[in-house]
């Protein structure tokens, strides 16, 4: 079907947002909603004073982008415009930095009482650390997550930063504006989201609280069932250089484990004797260091063994299972990703294949789509608040 078709089709069509420019989370959140349907407006600054890696910005699939001058007085009074016609604002800004431009929620929601206003930050608006600058190791460390990274004998060890940027940042604010908006269609009202990647890695960790009564962390770091303790939830280096993931936690997949590496289990310390483990480990290591990934793999892939390999990220795009999901995709520039997910059946994500847009590119589109005229755009543009991109540059 049509791209414009199943555009209309999307679960969040027809939803305005209007994205802060910023950092790695809320980008990836802008991104969920657009490859969802909505109709995603970065707002950066002016290029000049852009930073690099706002030029950078590597998740803005299915966007468009309004150049603006937030400091100057007109830029506010022209995003204050913009929130009046939007579903939703999106904004990663340090504490207060808001409420100094005039745009806090109180004065937004009082000019649009629909708008939800999703606040994305390290360690939310109130709290010791509000205030405090940081990155994912931080908010990871302070959540407590860190203390469980991480192997025996070593430090913690964040695992780049995934958990806190995006798991407990960009993906529970995209859940927070979609309850939100879910909440509007009953109430008529929007409402202030106030995400922390603290608390949403440290929410996103509540397995790990609320299995501590069960003795699955009883062990120092490192030396526990799920955190690198046990010779059977371990990665195993081949003969070629590679890896394989083994995670035969239940006795059933274990005893499959045991027959594909050509052991006989009577002949074995019990699966579950932590005192053998260490020994088990440099055992199982020995044996996969024999064969190759390709050749585990044979033995392996039929089995319910819980044996995998650790594919590159090329060959996760190549990877048989993958190909026949269409669990990557290609843009128009050849670069691949993966693809949106969940897969909904009915009105599934249909991401843009067009190459991100330049700072600006659309500033002029859009200023006319919320309703401003030819003549203030150009008035802006002369008072230079606004910028347009010219694209003759870029070729």
């Amino acid at each position: 079907r049509s791209t414009a078709a199943a555009a209309v089709a999307m679960a969040l069509s027809g939803v305005r947002v209007l994205e802060l420019a910023g950092l790695a989370p809320v980008p990836l959140c802008g991104m969920i909603l657009a490859d969802f349907g909505a109709q995603v407006v970065r707002v950066d600054r002016l290029s000049r004073s852009a930073s690099a890696f706002e030029q950078g910005d590597v998740q803005a699939r299915g966007k468009r982008s309004l150049a603006l001058d937030l400091k100057r007085p007109q830029g506010a009074a022209v995003l204050r415009r913009l929130c009046l016609g939007a579903d939703v604002l999106i904004e990663p800004f340090r504490h207060g930095v808001m409420e100094r431009l005039g745009l806090g929620p109180e004065v937004l929601l009082q000019e649009n009482p629909r708008l939800i206003y999703a606040r994305l930050t390290g360690f939310g608006q109130t709290g010791k650390y509000a205030k405090s600058a940081g990155h994912d190791i931080n908010y990871l460390a302070v959540s407590g997550v860190l203390s469980k990274l991480g192997r025996k004998d070593e430090n913690p060890y964040a695992p780049v930063n995934l958990l806190a940027d995006f798991a407990g940042g960009g993906v529970m604010c995209a859940l927070g504006i979609v309850t939100a908006l879910f909440e509007r269609a009953r109430s008529g009202r929007g409402q202030v989201i106030d995400a922390s990647m603290v608390e949403g890695v440290a929410y996103l960790s509540s397995f790990l609280w609320k299995s501590q009564n069960l003795g699955l962390w009883s062990q120092p770091r490192g030396e526990n069932l799920l955190d690198s303790g046990a010779p059977f939830y371990e990665t195993y280096r081949t003969s070629d250089g590679k890896f394989m993931a083994v995670g035969a936690i239940e006795p059933k997949f274990y005893s499959q484990l045991i027959k594909g590496l050509g052991l006989n289990l009577g002949e074995l310390p019990a699966q579950m004797s932590f005192s053998d483990w260490p020994e088990m480990k440099k055992k199982f290591a020995s044996i996969f260091a024999q064969k190759t990934q390709a050749e585990w793999c044979s033995i392996f892939d039929s089995t319910d063994a819980c044996v995998t390999p650790v594919l590159s990220f090329d060959d996760a795009a190549s990877h048989q299972h993958h190909k026949e999901r269409n669990s990557f995709i290609k843009n128009d520039q050849g670069e691949i990703s993966p693809r949106p997910a969940p897969v909904l059946s009915r009105t599934p994500a249909v991401p843009s294949c067009k190459r991100d847009p330049f700072i600006g590119e659309h500033t002029e589109e859009v200023l006319l789509e919320y309703g401003f005229t030819k003549q203030e755009i150009a008035k802006l543009h002369s008072d230079e608040v606004i910028e347009f991109k010219n694209l003759k540059a870029n070729l």
